[in-house]
């Protein structure tokens, strides 16, 4: 995209950390303006090529998750929606993936830090090494996006919310358009938590966490009125992943968390034996490139969940 074109250029410093809608925009801007953000990773920078398990011990909590902006987008008004076209991803060529004690859809059978850096090539987006063990397949996307919430006050970015935030949905990737519920005027836009891959679910709690450059274009769709984020996307959402099929295993029962659970753990389990990884490579890998899937919900009183792994990662 041409530079020129753009309206406004985010800069790195220009975040903040959760949703208040009292936070001064750091930019106006008309409907239909395209932006530049340069978006820090999740840790806000804490890890580099130097780090080890021992740096998550000492991550400054209240200063992760940071996103860029708020954006006020003229004519914004609550019961509008913000559409926004993700036109544009560069990103930086290092990520890391962590096990953090207490977070994740297996914190209780991971209760140590484990760490994970990735090198990549940024121009060709070739897939990344995985140690001694594969590849991982790249697709960039932003893990947070999202508007203010009417309600007052400090909101944690931790969570997902109707206006959107920390969606952590891995096909909002480049050509993808999202429409945002609007609840305050201007809409008050942020972006942040940039991933350079993540299966669906994320399920170690974190992605290959990556800065990046992300270039969007901000309109308003009038009297659209949402109650959840609705997203379009250009094309298929795993060519990166589909090229040598898929192994996947099974959790069945009569909730979904736990049978979730189970074909995560089955998964790391077949990894370790047959790959040769330790547990905690074979979770954070499974974060990576793994989708979870509801596979039947209806066949009472059990429903199955698959977890697909790409076998293109050992190919």
């Amino acid at each position: 995209m041409c530079q020129n074109c753009l309206v406004k250029t985010i800069h790195h410093a220009q975040h903040h950390f959760g949703w208040d809608n009292s936070l001064t925009p750091v930019a106006h801007v008309a409907s239909g303006s395209q932006l530049e953000f340069h978006c820090l990773d999740a840790a806000n920078g804490w890890f580099s090529a130097d780090s080890s398990a021992a740096d998550i011990t000492t991550l400054p909590f209240d200063k992760l998750n940071p996103v860029s902006g708020p954006i006020y987008v003229e004519g914004a008004q609550p019961g509008d929606a913000l559409k926004v076209t993700l036109e544009s991803f560069r990103p930086s060529g290092f990520g890391w993936t962590a096990n953090i004690p207490g977070f994740g859809l297996l914190a209780d059978q991971f209760p140590d830090p484990a760490l994970t850096l990735w090198n990549y090539d940024r121009d060709s987006m070739a897939p990344s090494a995985f140690g001694r063990y594969g590849r991982v397949p790249l697709k960039p996307f932003a893990g947070t996006i999202g508007v203010a919430p009417a309600a007052a006050g400090h909101h944690s970015v931790v969570p997902p919310r109707r206006v959107g935030g920390n969606l952590d949905i891995r096909d909002l990737s480049t050509g993808c358009t999202l429409w945002l519920p609007v609840e305050v005027e201007g809409a008050l836009f942020s972006v942040g938590d940039t991933h350079a891959a993540q299966g669906d679910g994320e399920v170690c709690g974190t992605a290959i966490e990556s800065a990046m450059d992300v270039v969007v274009k901000l309109e308003v769709v009038k009297n659209m009125p949402l109650k959840t984020p609705r997203f379009a996307t250009p094309g298929p959402v795993t060519s990166h992943l589909d090229k040598h099929g898929y192994n996947a295993f099974t959790g069945i029962g009569p909730d979904l968390m736990t049978a979730a659970r189970d074909a995560v753990s089955y998964t790391i389990d077949a990894l370790c034996r047959e790959q040769g990884m330790s547990a905690e490579e074979a979770y954070m890998l499974c974060s990576v490139c793994g989708d979870l899937r509801i596979s039947e919900i209806v066949d009472q009183p059990n429903w199955v969940v698959s977890f697909y792994f790409p076998n293109s990662v050992f190919n």
